[in-house]
């Protein structure tokens, strides 16, 4: 009896060792769009403060978010972000910027100097979304842009954008993604000009 006990107990360990070996965690970041300079705009000698993006829908972090219904949604176990996707999204915005050299100076928000536009966004989708056999990247940014001498609304406009991924897991899905980030910020450059 005491030698099946010794059996049992080993055998049990090897199975428990065996279910605790999970796959490597693959990291993924959004790949910045190279912009050229735009000229004939009317801020070259203003300066823009770009503000952390809010969320109002759903939760933005490391996490990547997937969904195959309105209802019934999860995140990536063995893949995410390089970094919170708000502040990815805000340091792509603000590299993008200042490339574009649309403004004088593009400053984040943790900057005290007093800047003559804000930026503000809000992101109302940035996920998977899988539904039977189509797979797509969904983002829905929308943007305020805000005079600070004056407090008002300069004008606000929502950019949404639906990619088809090249397949139906973490690295088609950052791909499209990295796909509709291009399309977004050359869509925004057009826009603050």
């Amino acid at each position: 009896m005491r030698k099946s006990s010794q059996l049992a107990l080993i055998i049990i360990l090897i199975g428990l060792l065996g279910c605790t070996k999970q796959p490597a965690m693959k990291i993924y970041s959004l790949d910045t769009p190279t912009m050229s300079a735009v000229h004939g705009n009317i801020h070259t000698n203003k300066s823009i403060k770009v503000t952390y993006p809010q969320s109002l829908k759903d939760k933005v972090s490391q996490k990547m978010n997937f969904s195959y219904s309105s209802i019934d949604s999860g995140t990536y176990q063995n893949s995410e972000w390089s970094n919170n996707m708000r502040k990815l999204l805000q340091g792509t915005f603000i590299e993008v910027l200042d490339e574009s050299k649309l403004f004088k100076v593009v400053l984040s928000d943790t900057s005290t100097v007093k800047e003559d536009y804000r930026l503000e966004s809000t992101i109302f989708a940035f996920e998977h979304s899988v539904r039977g056999t189509a797979s797509h990247a969904i983002v829905s940014i929308q943007f305020n842009l805000i005079s600070t001498e004056t407090g008002r609304l300069v004008k606000t406009k929502r950019f949404s954008y639906k990619e088809e991924t090249p397949t139906k897991d973490a690295k088609g899905y950052v791909t499209a993604t990295n796909r509709l980030i291009v399309k977004l910020c050359e869509d925004l450059l057009k826009w603050l000009k």
